[in-house]
């Protein structure tokens, strides 16, 4: 263990070494202002706008020593095989202005309809993922209202359609891509089942609700700023629902966000801009939740908190990201990860933190791009069942042009329970096996 943090400090520190020995070259995208804002006076009225990825992956995972299969095992969002293709986004939008008429006024609409999180399991064929109207009327603070994407997290923040792997890291997918509970006591993991269960219907998805999709509904005001020397400060503050892409408030409370960033800049804009951008953000909020195994709905309110901070630096042919991200309150709890209570933990009281470092080389003179990434994350700490789940992902993307191409990812991962305990020895029979992975993703923006 001590080698382990002694070579995730490394990693931090190369990576931060990096984006500091080069903050003269330019700056990141500022993902507020892209996603929330129009030119003014020169963004069309309606521009339809949208994108499709289509992907095959495989888990080479093994099935535990009685030929059970855990969600960890099995690709989402089905659950029930190890290998296939899918649609999994196809989103179409509409963005603009009420230019002529007032420029100072821009809307932003996208519709999912592949096969994920979102849209799976909730019979709708699509879903609205972002709807929302901005206001640029107050010299420094733009207000936004609606659905959208949360300030936050680097990696949840930034456009999808340009995201450079195929898989969320650890800490995304556990700590920030929100499943919510269910109405009622749901606190038993569903037990893990073998391949013929899984052909005959057996289910491993243990949420009624589409996940958070890094979204909520509510009014944000943020803005950006040129400091001098080339620095732009951006900012942002929302309050939203706390139910990600669905609009209701069923506790009565709301979310908190808070979001800073410092970036410097030398010209370009876009998704793809060069530059240097470091960024804090926080989230407070509260969910209901009944952790009671008896007939009567008595949930109760649970605090769920997440913040992290990072540095991003991108200058052809170079690219380098670092994010820190914890966690405290509403925790996943067992490998099935259906449920937040289980009997040797409550892992609606728990903490947990994550962190990677990924970066990205564009082969010169070719339209070849390599990518590699590391990230971890450790989930119920310090808990008799805490686990530590580590991933390599090792890519190549091909460019087609500036709207089109192939990514190849291969995931190279180790999961388990740490701690010497009954609960661990038994969580690591499913555990074990969990193998590498490979994926193949098609994208075509339009």
């Amino acid at each position: 263990m001590g080698e382990n943090k002694q070579f995730k400090r490394a990693l931090i520190s190369a990576a931060c070494t990096l984006a500091f020995a080069t903050a003269g070259t330019a700056h990141a995208a500022n993902w507020l202002m892209l996603q929330g804002t129009e030119a003014a006076g020169a963004a069309a009225r309606a521009n339809v706008w949208g994108f499709i990825q289509a992907q095959y992956q495989q888990d080479f995972s093994d099935p535990s020593a009685t030929g059970q299969y855990v969600p960890p095992k099995l690709l989402g969002p089905d659950l029930d095989s190890q290998d296939g293709f899918n649609i999994n986004r196809a989103r179409i939008g509409v963005r603009g202005t009420g230019f002529p008429l007032d420029s100072r006024i821009n809307y932003f609409v996208l519709l999912e309809m592949g096969n994920n999180g979102i849209t799976h399991g909730n019979g709708a064929f699509a879903r609205l993922t972002d709807a929302s109207v901005t206001l640029n009327y107050i010299p420094g603070a733009r207000v936004r209202a609606g659905l959208f994407k949360t300030p936050g997290s680097e990696e949840g923040l930034q456009a999808i359609h340009v995201f450079d792997y195929i898989n969320f890291t650890e800490a995304a997918n556990g700590l920030l891509l929100e499943r919510f509970p269910n109405k009622g006591y749901s606190g038993a993991n569903l037990p893990a089942a073998t391949e013929a269960q899984l052909q005959g219907g057996a289910s491993l998805n243990g949420f009624n609700s589409p996940v958070g999709a890094f979204r909520d509904v509510g009014v944000q005001v943020f803005d950006a700023f040129d400091v001098g020397n080339d620095w732009e400060v951006s900012y942002a503050a929302m309050i939203g629902n706390g139910n990600g892409i669905e609009f209701s408030n069923s506790d009565g409370e709301y979310d908190k966000y808070l979001y800073l960033s410092a970036e410097k800049k030398m010209g370009g804009k876009g998704p793809k801009a060069e530059g240097l951008k470091f960024f804090a953000w926080g989230q407070r909020g509260t969910r209901l939740l009944d952790i009671t195994n008896d007939s009567v709905a008595n949930a109760v309110s649970h605090d769920r908190n997440r913040s992290g901070l990072g540095v991003k630096y991108m200058a052809k042919p170079f690219r380098v990201t670092a994010e820190y991200i914890t966690a405290d309150g509403m925790i996943w709890v067992g490998p099935d990860k259906p449920t937040f209570t289980f009997a040797s933990t409550n892992g609606a009281e728990a903490k947990a933190n994550g962190w990677y470092v990924e970066g990205g080389w564009y082969i010169p003179k070719t339209k070849f791009e390599l990518d590699a990434r590391f990230d971890t994350m450790t989930r119920l700490e310090g808990a008799t069942d805490e686990h530590q789940f580590d991933k390599w992902t090792l890519g190549v993307q091909y460019h087609f042009n500036p709207k089109t191409r192939i990514t190849v990812n291969y995931e190279i991962r180790d999961f388990e329970c740490v701690a010497n305990t009954t609960p661990c020895t038994n969580a690591n029979k499913n555990l074990t096996g969990v193998g590498d992975k490979l994926g193949v993703q098609l994208t075509a923006i339009f």
